[in-house]
């Protein structure tokens, strides 16, 4: 099994404009590669990435969960 690759750090401070476009940069072949290695698991690629979405979504609801004290 593949691993994740090494994630470059941000250049530009979460303020400034230019840092989701490079975070989108950045992660999108690591996006790409997991995606593509779902689907030669035999997944449907459309169910995968929703699924990937649901999982990041779930991810911040439990770190603004967290966060909040509840």
């Amino acid at each position: 099994m593949s691993s994740i690759a090494q994630i470059a750090s941000p250049t530009h401070s979460t303020t400034d404009f230019a840092y989701e476009t490079e975070c989108k940069e950045v992660l999108a072949p690591q996006l790409l590669g997991l995606l593509e290695a779902a689907e030669a698991a035999g997944w449907n690629r459309r169910k995968a990435a929703y699924t990937l979405m649901f999982l990041a979504a779930k991810q911040l609801s439990s770190t603004s969960d967290a966060s909040a004290g509840g």
